[in-house]
């Protein structure tokens, strides 16, 4: 019997750690890790790059990419996509198995604290404001879990793991 395909999603706004706590969740769990940024396409990237906030006709054919990229897969994957919305993370859902959402929650002190340190991404601190706006948290009949950024990169990602465990539980 083949066993039913999972995909985590991290989601979040920028700088709260996703693509970090993508690569040791997909390492513990031995599944690939689809990087979403690196499906943006180029306009997408060069708007940001701009400071201009995308809108949800940017984000709709990036979020489409994200989940055509889970269903090629063909199995688990770890995935980092900011999900803002509800109406986002639906497209993701209808990528074939079962999808859940893993919210990196961290204060907007510390996001500006990491954005305005972060070099080399085409994201600028001043869309911060923007995303958490834009921000739906996870909503009770949501598949997925919050998880409270504090402590190092390897405990964040074991309490992730520790809430989707206790969520099934």
């Amino acid at each position: 019997m083949r066993t039913p395909v999972e995909h985590l999603v991290v989601m979040g706004v920028s700088g709260t750690g996703k693509s970090t706590t993508a690569l040791l969740l997909a390492d513990r769990l031995g599944w690939p890790m689809i990087e979403g940024d690196d499906l943006h396409p180029p306009v997408n990237v060069a708007a940001m790059r701009a400071g201009r906030a995308l809108t949800d006709a940017d984000r709709l054919p990036w979020l489409h990419a994200i989940r055509d990229a889970m269903a090629a897969a063909d199995g688990p994957t770890v995935v980092t996509c900011s999900s803002l919305r509800r109406s986002y993370r639906d497209i993701l859902r209808t990528a074939p198995g079962r999808v859940r959402f893993v919210h990196l929650v961290v204060p907007p002190e510390e996001l500006q604290r990491r954005l305005a340190a972060r070099t080399g991404h085409f994201m600028p601190a001043t869309l911060l404001a923007s995303q958490l706006a834009t921000l739906e948290p996870l909503a009770a009949d949501e598949d997925g879990v919050d998880v409270p950024v504090a402590g190092p990169p390897q405990e964040i990602a074991e309490e992730a793991l520790r809430l989707l465990a206790a969520d099934e539980a």
